[in-house]
């Protein structure tokens, strides 16, 4: 069998049949008609205007479906006469997480399924490029059940993304508790952490609406038991997602706290050293004023040796003062 292609037109059109699976061009698709051992997967990246009508015409899709002009962003489930659409956002990586949504819009029908999206997609990608030999299963779905199975390469983006925020967050969290903390600076960072995963959380939450819509009984047809459960299964892992994403939120609460406490360990140690100095500094007030006193002893007629012998002796309390701060730990 020939492997699928991506066309320069951005429409890549794979039938798969149970032994592999093969590349159609956009003028076959009129004349194909997939049976209940085949499955015809039309992707379609970044395609003109033109060329979607074109499919949607082919396959007798409802113009409602049409993802034509400009896309909303909201996730969506709708159900037609002979085929459903669900619109989901998934999340392409960024530099510094600043994480991006690809709107993928997926319409499935009788053993076809079509997706649209204007970014490249990873797992679509990977999807497109597959050996013959590894997608052969594929043509035994149906197409219920492989939407399920792109929603829920759809589901693993965000775990994807939470993954890369984990480890942004130990990082971060290294630096905080090393010998050299970042101070204030690590604010910023912080800042941008959580952004990160409240943009996270905005982007997976609204999908409740389609994840909850499939998972309903009306959703399948009587006597699609697996489907029904590929579908609940579904269900269940974006709750996962979604408990995912709301711990990433905690974990950046969880890192400022820490950041915080080092920061109070911190200004106890200089308070700590400011309170030496001060006492340091008193107990040497105290003695110069001693000297100061307007008395005739016998220490003020050496003159200046006597000023010498007390600067000294200044000097080497000070100097004892530090060295036993430093044994008990004051410094």
């Amino acid at each position: 069998m020939d492997m699928p292609l991506t066309c320069t037109t951005g429409v890549t059109i794979t039938l798969y049949q149970e032994e592999g699976s093969c590349a159609l061009d956009i003028g076959e698709l009129p004349n194909t008609a997939p049976n209940d051992d085949e499955l015809l997967w039309v992707d379609l990246c970044g395609t003109s205007d033109a060329d979607v009508e074109r499919v949607w015409q082919a396959l007798g899709l409802e113009h409602g479906a049409l993802p034509t002009g400009p896309i909303s962003t909201n996730p969506k489930l709708e159900k037609f006469a002979n085929h459903f659409m669900a619109r989901v956002v998934a999340v392409l990586p960024g530099q510094n997480l600043n994480f991006k949504g690809a709107v993928l819009t997926i319409v499935a029908g009788d053993n076809f399924v079509v997706t649209h999206h204007v970014d490249d997609i990873d797992f679509l990608a990977d999807m497109r490029v597959r050996e013959p030999e590894t997608v052969c299963d594929i043509g035994c779905l149906g197409e219920a059940s492989f939407v399920a199975a792109l929603l829920d390469w759809h589901l693993s983006t965000y775990f994807s993304a939470v993954a890369l925020f984990e480890v942004e967050i130990e990082r971060l969290e290294s630096r905080i508790l090393s010998d050299k903390p970042p101070g204030r600076s690590a604010l910023p960072q912080l800042c941008a952490l959580r952004g990160a995963a409240s943009r996270l959380r905005r982007m997976l939450a609204p999908h409740r609406v389609v994840f909850d819509g499939l998972s309903r009984p009306d959703f399948v047809p009587d006597g699609a038991e697996e489907v029904a459960r590929h579908l609940s299964e579904l269900d269940d892992r974006y709750e996962r997602a979604l408990d995912v994403v709301e711990n990433a939120r905690e974990l950046v609460v969880g890192s400022f706290q820490l950041f915080s406490t080092q920061t109070e360990l911190q200004t106890n140690e200089r308070m700590k050293l400011l309170t030496f100095v001060t006492v340091v500094t008193g107990l040497l007030a105290v003695i110069a004023g001693a000297l100061g006193m307007n008395f005739d002893a016998n220490f003020f007629s050496l003159k200046t040796e006597g000023f010498w012998i007390a600067v000294a002796a200044m000097v080497g309390l000070g100097l004892m003062s530090i060295v036993v701060g430093r044994r008990r730990g004051w410094l």
